[in-house]
């Protein structure tokens, strides 16, 4: 039944986005290793996308390189000649070092071909997000905007909201964008928020356990966007039985449940779609006066043939553009703001009672479902300018399997003069992959618990 439900043409979508995003990502990191590499004179063995136990997808060698695609979608590695890595290539090692290989390198060149990587993938976050800001600018409804207040969910009853409540700000600090608060309440583990509700203003205490259930349905059963459902166009093979809809008309009930606003709307459509009745009857309101009652036919390919004006149409939104040299600053501070960001939420890790790992942590199944499941482009490049400036951030902490820890012990005998010993790197390699990979494990069985949990 749970696969039944799946909607595969949207989940198609973000599959097809999740591939073409890492691949741009995996590919820029490991060129990042491969040219340093090769201009110090390191013999690169392999340049894989994704990783290729038994088999390969696709390889070719061309002079002394084998460039290949593999079958895991996890990542990839470039194989440089001397160096113990993913491959634990234990008898090249036992051989006594060659001119070509990484080991035999001074300490400076090493360093600067492990942070490779690292470094392509931050000077390709600053450039997408200086990029999207150019082209893009950057749009959002103001938290001023929402007339009508927000529409509240379970979570929001729990702490006292109403309908129509508009809230101002968290934990005393003042929201400027709509579709912040969630993560505001997380990350500053706020102990109240601010609402406006009929003119009057008010604190809300959020009580414990609050923050650890909103985190555990990844910021849903909150709050919603509360604006009217406004007809904007009808398909042309959209069948209606009765009176013709128009643009302009306000919708009052869908399937004979409320739908004057989003939630409403949202929870109608959701209804219908478990029944999926022949005909679905509509009643909507036109010039402000006339109440008009009809009824739309589910055709497969236009669901209903009906659509409404988006939040931005009916609220209003802000768009700041930038010229190309204003557009440098501002992608360099979304980057900087992206990376910190992720600090706190990680942070919170250690130091929350209420922020779990096991609510928290995901697999590539939760990255791949951030993506929209309409391609979009400004949404794509966005989420690839933000995983990989996480992806640089992931690869230089210091633990052994990753461009840090490498990087870690190329320092330490850059200070102390003493390198320490290929036994003592393989040993501290084999940790590192155990622990990732139970980690990769561990996260992937989360999100498939998820997924059935529902």
């Amino acid at each position: 039944m749970i696969l039944l439900a799946i909607d595969w043409s949207a989940v198609g979508i973000k599959v097809l986005q999740f591939i073409l995003s890492f691949s741009i990502l995996v590919v820029l990191h490991e060129a990042g290793h491969f040219f340093p590499a090769r201009w110090f004179k390191c013999r690169v063995e392999k340049f894989y996308l994704f990783f290729n136990p038994w088999f390969s997808l696709f390889k070719k060698k061309i002079g002394e390189t084998e460039y290949g695609l593999g079958w895991i979608p996890f990542g990839g590695y470039v194989k440089i000649s001397g160096m113990i890595d993913e491959s634990m290539d234990k008898e090249q090692m036992q051989k006594p070092p060659e001119p070509w290989e990484f080991r035999s390198k001074p300490a400076w060149q090493r360093l600067i071909i492990m942070l490779g990587g690292v470094t392509v993938n931050v000077i390709l976050a600053l450039v997408i997000f200086i990029m999207i800001m150019w082209v893009w600018g950057d749009r959002y409804i103001p938290i001023s905007k929402l007339k009508y207040g927000v529409s509240v969910d379970s979570l929001a009853i729990k702490i006292g909201m109403q309908e129509g409540d508009k809230i101002l700000a968290v934990a005393g600090k003042p929201l400027e964008r709509v579709g912040t608060t969630g993560s505001e309440i997380i990350m500053n583990e706020a102990k109240s928020i601010t609402i406006e509700r009929d003119g009057q203003r008010m604190e809300l205490a959020i009580p414990a356990g609050f923050i650890n259930q909103l985190n555990k349905n990844r910021l849903q059963g909150f709050t919603y966007l509360r604006y009217p459902m406004i007809v904007d166009s009808i398909l042309p093979d959209a069948k209606v039985n009765g009176p013709a809809l128009q643009k302009g008309d306000t919708v009052l009930t869908f399937n004979n449940m409320p739908a004057y606003w989003y939630f409403d709307m949202s929870k109608a459509l959701l209804s219908a779609a478990k029944a999926t009745p022949a005909n679905v009857p509509i009643t909507v309101l036109r010039n402000g006066k006339d109440t008009i009652r009809t009824s739309l036919t589910h055709i497969k390919g236009i669901n209903y043939g009906m659509f409404t004006k988006d939040a931005e149409d009916v609220l209003g939104y802000k768009q700041i553009n930038y010229s190309f040299g204003e557009a440098i600053p501002a992608g360099v501070a979304k980057s900087v703001q992206t990376l910190t960001n992720y600090i706190r939420n990680l942070k919170l890790l250690f130091t929350s009672k209420e922020v779990k790992p096991e609510d928290s942590l995901g697999s590539v199944i939760s990255i791949t479902n951030v993506f929209p499941p309409v391609w979009d482009w400004q949404s794509f490049w966005t989420l690839t300018a933000i995983f990989s400036i996480l992806l640089a951030f992931m690869n230089v902490l210091p633990i052994p399997a990753l461009d840090g820890g490498h990087a870690l012990f190329t320092l330490v005998e850059m200070v102390t003069g003493r390198k320490p010993s290929d036994k003592f790197i393989e040993y501290a390699q084999m940790v590192g992959m155990i622990l990732l990979f139970a980690l990769m494990a561990y996260a992937l069985g989360l999100d498939i618990f998820r997924i059935f949990r529902k």
